[in-house]
């Protein structure tokens, strides 16, 4: 039984069996195997044509960055983080880390899908902006604001002390949300940061920011795998998620059970995604190349199962529900056919992924998964959900307790 096999439970904690897991989803599903969905890889370089067009048409010189969250902080032109870094004085290289850590750490913790009625009107532009950007420059304003900070006289850092107490009311103020401008799960985005500053606290840390040192003591011939950072991001946080999964004592986060996968291991029907632990790791990786620190085999990182990846490839017809029906009902983030489509998005990622460097005549090491998805699937997902459907929402309607998508 899984419960009896803690080692064979942490290894579904690393990226290499998010991916074997997702691989087999992919040929269960070009077998005919799967129970919601059929996949339809002759459509995969139609898919591709659509992805490249709409890299080249956001970055035309194919100079990509990563996809992380620091991206959502730049507003017409204007990239907030750097403001406020500039304006910060921090006293050396490692309390900026620290800050930074701070913001990328809540900001991705409290990006869920938002839902498509709720905008933030940014104050410098007076424009309403939704979805992950406004998300991000919400966050950016509470965190400049020392919201996430019990020390007045220090404003910009996310501490455990503030964390802990943080209010559901406090928060939605912060994300302008009320009945004319409805936010999904404040609640639950509100209780995910409560258990934070527990859980900080429970570990001896003070500061989310606290981890930055951990990483750049551990790079001690100044390199740190990606894979490292999401072992202490899933070690650090795993113990935050609501109701998930935990056997043999090991908080499972983003895992889900699939009656078709892995049966014939000693861990039969668990899929793990570690969606918003890979989000972090992947906006966490920046900080620590600013302080000097060389990130390496980013690759080992999956794509990101959420629903503008999995909704570019539904979109696109590379994967087709078997019941049409599903498109018109809500689907709880635990049922088989959310985890199918998950695990499909994720499988299909790495064919994309290998697909566009082809086609660039680019090495992984010059184009990761990681600048195909920014470049690039999210925002092809985006740009098809915006031509087939009003308002640009994704093609199936998730239950969402704030923690997942």
């Amino acid at each position: 039984m899984p419960e009896r096999d803690p080692e064979a439970l942490r290894l579904l904690l690393k990226p290499a069996s998010i991916r074997a897991r997702a691989q087999e989803m992919l040929r269960l599903g070009l077998a005919g195997k799967l129970l919601h969905f059929t996949v339809h890889s002759e459509r995969l370089e139609a898919c591709a044509d659509y992805v490249l067009e709409t890299i080249k048409l956001n970055y035309p010189t194919l100079d990509i960055p990563f996809h992380a969250r620091w991206r959502h902080f730049t507003v017409a032109g204007m990239d907030r983080w750097s403001v406020l870094d500039l304006g910060a004085n921090f006293a050396d290289a490692s309390e900026r880390g620290r800050a930074a850590f701070d913001l990328a750490i809540v900001s991705v913790l409290l990006d869920a899908g938002a839902g498509p009625d709720w905008s933030y009107r940014d104050a410098a532009t007076g424009k309403q902006i939704a979805r992950s950007e406004g998300l991000a420059l919400a966050s950016l304003d509470m965190f400049a604001a020392g919201l996430f900070s019990s020390d007045p006289a220090r404003p910009l850092r996310a501490d455990a002390a503030a964390l802990k107490r943080l209010d559901p009311a406090v928060l939605a103020a912060g994300f302008q949300a009320g009945p004319g401008n409805p936010l999904l799960a404040v609640a639950g985005r509100a209780a995910l940061l409560n258990r934070l500053g527990e859980e900080l606290q429970r570990q001896g840390l003070k500061r989310p920011g606290d981890l930055f040192d951990r990483f750049f003591a551990a790079a001690e011939t100044g390199t740190l795998r990606a894979s490292h950072m999401l072992r202490e991001v899933l070690a650090c946080f795993g113990g935050i998620w609501p109701s998930r999964m935990t056997l043999a004592g090991i908080a499972l986060g983003d895992t889900w059970r699939h009656p078709l996968i892995a049966q014939a291991s000693t861990t039969p029907g668990l899929v793990p995604f570690h969606k918003l632990s890979q989000w972090l790791t992947y906006s966490l990786i920046e900080p620590l190349q600013w302080a000097g620190i060389a990130v390496i085999d980013i690759d080992d990182l999956t794509g990101l199962p959420e629903y503008r990846n999995g909704g570019l490839f539904l979109d696109m017809g590379v994967i087709a529900l078997k019941d049409e029906a599903d498109a018109a009902r809500a689907h709880e983030a635990g049922s088989t056919l959310v985890v199918e489509w998950r695990a499909l998005t994720v499988a299909l990622l790495d064919e994309m992924g290998s697909l566009i460097r082809k086609r660039l005549g680019r090495t992984r090491e010059e184009l990761p998964l990681a600048k195909v998805l920014e470049g690039g699937t999210w925002a092809a997902g985006r740009r098809i959900a915006a031509q087939k459907r009003d308002g640009g929402g994704p093609p199936l309607t998730i239950i969402s307790d704030g923690t997942v998508f």
